[in-house]
């Protein structure tokens, strides 16, 4: 069970703790979506395979893979590329600096890449990201030694062996442990069938109107609030913090 001494979330005893997916969530575009779409094999095939994940006949894992091994454009083109068409959720510099000002550490889930995010947000945000927001994230290497800065020099390193690729649950879990009455409250966003090991870790989950994570909830009967924008998102966890709205779960046994 974890504790205050070891978890480094707690570290600033805080209320809330945000985990959240990246592309398509703090993002209003997918930037593994974007490249496989725009450089790799296209939207259709991309498409089909996430359909493929939520029908349980192709693992994450194996279908994100294909996908980014599409893309023949060297590592270092790709962040150019993203760097010009990707954007931010309007209402997340909001959240961004309120939950610094508030003690509400950012925990950055992700299936995508770690150098990506952070060139990504170092681009958007204008600088680079303070000390409450933290990345949990695949990684990029090297495809048969190649530099991953020439064609088809790169290709995804995985965070761990689960069939996700990176199984968000197990940043989530150690948090959710923490007895009840000395936990903060746990909330997540996330909008894809990235975020599916995620889903039901916290005590209350965002989803993202009209994507896959809504359908999944619906199909599996898992409660989840709706959003738009991180303007709604920002709204409840002032009122969670406040003490206005209380989502806090006892622990299952």
């Amino acid at each position: 069970m974890g504790s205050a001494s070891t978890l480094p979330h707690l570290r600033t005893n805080p209320k809330i703790i945000f985990f959240s997916d990246f592309d398509g969530t703090i993002t209003l575009d997918d930037s593994n979506d974007f490249m496989t779409d725009n450089l790799g094999f296209g939207g259709e095939k991309r498409r089909q395979l996430n359909k493929d994940v939520l029908e349980n006949k192709v693992t994450f894992r194996d279908s994100f893979r294909e996908m980014l091994d599409s893309v023949p454009n060297a590592f270092d083109d790709c962040l150019e590329i993203l760097k010009k068409n990707v954007r931010l959720d309007p209402h997340f510099k909001e959240f961004y600096y309120w939950a610094k000002e508030n003690n509400v550490p950012i925990v950055v889930l992700s299936s995508g890449m770690v150098p990506v995010i952070e060139t990504l947000f170092e681009t958007l945000l204008g600088h680079k990201t303070d000390d409450h927001l933290k990345i949990v994230a695949n990684n990029v290497e090297s495809r048969d030694g190649k530099d991953i800065n020439t064609p088809g020099g790169w290709q995804i390193k995985y965070h761990d062996d689960s069939h996700f690729g990176h199984d968000k649950s197990l940043e989530i879990k150690p948090y959710a442990a923490v007895p009840f009455d000395e936990r903060p409250t746990l909330l997540y966003a996330g909008d894809g069938v990235s975020d599916l090991s995620a889903a039901t870790e916290t005590d209350l989950l965002f989803a993202k109107a009209g994507k896959d994570l809504i359908t999944y909830c619906e199909r599996e009967g898992m409660p989840y609030t709706v959003f738009e924008d991180w303007s709604s998102i920002l709204a409840t966890t002032k009122d969670i913090l406040s003490g206005k709205k209380v989502v806090k779960k006892e622990q299952k046994e």
